[in-house]
């Protein structure tokens, strides 16, 4: 089952990992694996990854970046071909993603020996690119009847779904919350009556999956490769200039009804 139902479906340019991710959650479809086991398996390849960039096997480290990427798709794909939705995959998925993406910031910090200051200022621009994205896609899944394990506001803990405990759901969501709220809270108050506007073309979507994670990731792995690791946090900084652009065509094109 896909996201979302295929009128409505786009180019998403941080979405390169799902086809490889069906077929692997194809092969675990009827095993013992569930997405828990692969968001954790992706986590694993996030930590080799840095390890490999410590080490300075750029290449070996792109590799596993693009592998993280893969499996972050496989584990929502299991979830739907399972047909296990889950509160506690969900926000277990959202907080690796973040955990993550710290330490892939700190490892290019580390090598480069640059700027801390200047790698927390990368770090608050890739989530706030990741929540411009994540915000416009769960408004268009919501409006058009797509997926809905996540919500566009994330303001309380959701009831549990079937085989889950609903302690285990407030727990996940109370760590999501204080990750992340920061974030939600800036998109929210950026572009307040989004959910208020028609289904997003599929242009505009396409647009913003630059800012996906996937996307964010694929670049991070071809500078890797072309040894550009000392311009990567330089990168994502400017990179939040697009902000403005992608919020400023949903204000003037694409207004409310």
């Amino acid at each position: 089952m896909a996201k979302l139902p295929r009128q409505y479906q786009f180019l998403d340019l941080s979405d390169y990992g799902r086809p490889v991710g069906h077929w692997i959650a194809s092969q675990l479809q009827h095993t013992r694996f569930t997405p828990i086991h692969v968001t954790t398996m992706f986590i694993i390849a996030g930590l080799i990854a840095i390890g490999f960039m410590l080490n300075e096997y750029f290449i070996t480290a792109a590799f596993f970046i693009i592998l993280k990427s893969i499996l972050d798709a496989a584990d929502g794909e299991l979830s739907r071909l399972k047909k296990t939705p889950s509160y506690i995959g969900r926000y277990y998925d959202s907080i690796a993603d973040i955990l993550l993406n710290f330490c892939f910031l700190l490892a290019f910090w580390y090598i480069t020996d640059g700027s801390i200051v200047y790698m927390l200022i990368a770090f608050f621009g890739i989530q706030l690119q990741g929540t411009v994205y994540n915000y416009y896609y769960v408004i268009l899944r919501n409006s058009v009847e797509g997926d809905s394990t996540s919500r566009i506001f994330e303001d309380s803990a959701p009831k549990a779904l079937k085989g889950e405990s609903q302690h285990m759901v407030n727990i996940f969501y109370k760590i999501y919350d204080i990750l992340y709220i920061s974030f939600d809270k800036i998109m929210y108050y950026m572009d307040k009556n989004a959910k208020d506007s028609p289904p997003f073309p599929k242009w505009f979507m396409t647009l913003v999956s630059m800012y996906g994670l996937g996307f964010q990731l694929l670049i991070m792995a071809f500078m890797l490769i072309f040894k550009l690791q000392a311009y990567v946090i330089p990168f994502f900084i400017s990179y939040s200039a697009l902000l403005v652009v992608f919020v400023g065509l949903r204000k003037l094109v694409l207004k409310p009804l």
